[in-house]
């Protein structure tokens, strides 16, 4: 018997529902609170603004904009929309788990600020905060344009509420088996609530989600829609300073979502509609400012299932332990990891046992304007009766101006190995695990799976309020025997050579209001060699429009 969770159809009903009627009606609360702070803090929501405070008090307040310093130390006021998109506008804020400085005086004052936290300019590989992005400390969360609150006694309890809804226009998708115009709604919410400090040390954060889709010509699939689901639920002890390793030791238990390293292997993927999350224990060794820092994971993933409840994959186990080096991050920070999905088989799937031994290192060069990226994976291990051998690497280098509109120009290459043959009993395929998918194309056409990817992209900012970011990128498969995963494509004879394309895209994100990001994208494919010569001849394009409300800002 299975051991998923059994639920009437009519209960399906119900949460497809008010998967619908929920985020519509917080979007427009929240998009009305955004546009029209003075008349909320006025009119019939008066009473829940907090009283303004003496200007005198104000001055001791911190600026309240809730938003985290970008790659140039700017403050980023519009936490971004597509964290799977952007780059050097992500730099990470402080993790809700990190312990406040110990006092100290003078020069040691000094030695124990120190941050060793460099971060990567490279485009898209900014992982997600703990906790995200979209999640404000109750002592900075500013309502209707009024004061905060006091900030003593309120760094205890961490809120986030936030509504994305995205059109999409999509004519001839190559994901799709049928070459048709689609014309979906995106939609989802997401709530988060997190207790730290005062039961240390214990804590405990929870995080909501509900996704779903609307007026899509295709099946749902849990890409798409998960409804009113738990993704993070988890409980923590939380240790400020650990003799032996001399720095601060965080272990969760529970239900977690989180990003590492550049997310080619560990994601969120926040442009996908629904999150990639598991289940078990985690242990964190040291902070982002600590010289080193240690993560540990045994975990099983969550299986995603659109109108269920979600479960663990109790056949498949991950474990993984992934450094940070900083003690040299004025040149270079190290990333040494080690990964390991393990999967016993069932009735449908094979026996899986990969390991993954890998390297990052990035740097920005002073002042020079230069950053660089490179990441190096190996694979081994067994999938099914072949032995697995696998190979990836990336590098991306950028050059920024130092000019009002910041821009920068770089330069990326990508490569995965494939399968060779599939009757030589190994398999040379990579697997890129639970990692992102769109920064490898706008069109989330490609994974880092049996691709060889040359790019380039320009990012730069007209205006305080304006990010623009235009990319070309071409693609062939590292292995002309193996698939073109995305479009389900592939011919074993290899006959039909490796070239699948060329993209071109470009994005505009704009600060509508405080609590208010809209994103413009556009994205064209021009299809290759091999993807003619195995039936699919049409270009391809993409066009969506997406709106982003925070209701704290």
């Amino acid at each position: 018997m299975s051991d998923r969770i059994e639920i009437p159809q009519v209960w399906h009903a119900h949460r497809r529902r008010w998967g619908t009627l929920v985020p519509w009606s917080i979007w427009a609360a929240c998009s009305i609170l955004a546009i029209h702070p003075a008349w909320a803090a006025d009119g019939p929501l008066g009473w829940f603004v907090p009283t303004p405070r003496q200007a005198a008090c104000d001055e001791l307040l911190p600026d309240g904009t809730g938003g985290q310093a970008n790659g140039n130390g700017d403050v980023d006021a519009d936490a971004d929309a597509d964290a799977d998109a952007d780059g050097k506008d992500q730099a990470a804020k402080p993790s809700g788990g990190q312990a406040k400085p110990r006092a100290a005086s003078g020069d040691d004052q000094a030695e124990e600020e120190k941050s060793f936290f460099v971060p990567a300019r490279s485009y898209g590989t900014q992982p997600e905060t703990d906790p995200p992005r979209y999640v404000r400390n109750l002592s900075e969360i500013e309502f209707f344009d009024r004061p905060q609150f006091d900030q003593d006694n309120q760094e205890w309890l961490d809120l986030g509420l936030d509504y994305r809804m995205r059109y999409e226009f999509r004519d001839d998708d190559f994901r799709r088996p049928v070459a048709v115009t689609d014309e979906p709604f995106l939609l989802r919410t997401r709530a988060y609530l997190g207790v730290k400090e005062v039961f240390d040390p214990f804590r405990f954060a929870i995080e909501f989600e509900d996704a779903g889709i609307e007026n899509s010509q295709f099946p749902d699939t849990p890409r798409d829609v998960n409804h009113n689901e738990i993704v993070q639920g988890y409980g923590e002890l939380f240790f400020e300073h650990v003799p032996g390793v001399d720095r601060q030791v965080r272990v969760q238990a529970g239900r977690v979502a989180f990003e590492a390293v550049d997310r080619r292997l560990i994601a969120r993927n926040d442009w996908r509609n629904t999150t990639n999350n598991f289940q078990g224990l985690r242990a964190m060794i040291g902070q982002q400012s600590d010289d080193w820092q240690l993560d540990l994971l045994a975990l099983n993933p969550m299986i995603l299932t659109p109108y269920k409840l979600d479960r663990a994959d109790d056949r498949t186990a991950f474990y993984g332990a992934i450094g940070d080096w900083r003690r040299w991050s004025d040149v270079i920070t190290l990333q040494p990891y080690y990964l390991v999905l393990d999967r016993h088989p069932d009735r449908v799937r094979h026996a899986r046992e990969i390991h993954t031994l890998a390297v990052r290192g990035y740097g920005v060069l002073a002042e020079s304007g230069w950053d660089y990226d490179s990441d190096v994976a190996f694979q081994f291990g067994r999938d099914g009766d072949n032995s697995h051998r696998a190979f990836a690497c990336t590098s991306e280098i950028g050059y920024s101006w130092s000019t009002p509109s910041k821009p920068r120009l770089s330069v990326f290459a990508g490569y995965a190995s494939g399968d060779k043959d599939p009757d030589d009993n190994v398999s040379q395929r990579f697997d890129r695990l639970f990692g992102f998918g769109r920064p490898w194309s706008a069109d989330d056409y490609f994974i880092w799976s049996n691709v060889i990817a040359p790019k380039t992209r320009l990012e730069f900012q007209p205006h305080e309020k304006l990010r623009i970011d235009i990319g070309y990128g071409s693609y062939w498969l590292a292995s002309a025997t193996d698939a073109w995963f995305a479009a389900d494509l592939r011919d074993p004879t290899g006959q039909s050579g490796t070239f699948l394309g060329q993209e071109i895209d470009v994005r505009f994100r704009v600060a509508a209001t405080k609590r208010t990001q809209v994103t413009i994208g556009y994205a064209h494919f021009m299809p290759g060699g091999f993807t003619q010569r195995v039936g699919r001849s049409n270009d391809s394009d993409f066009f969506y429009v997406e709106t982003l409300t925070n209701l704290f800002k």
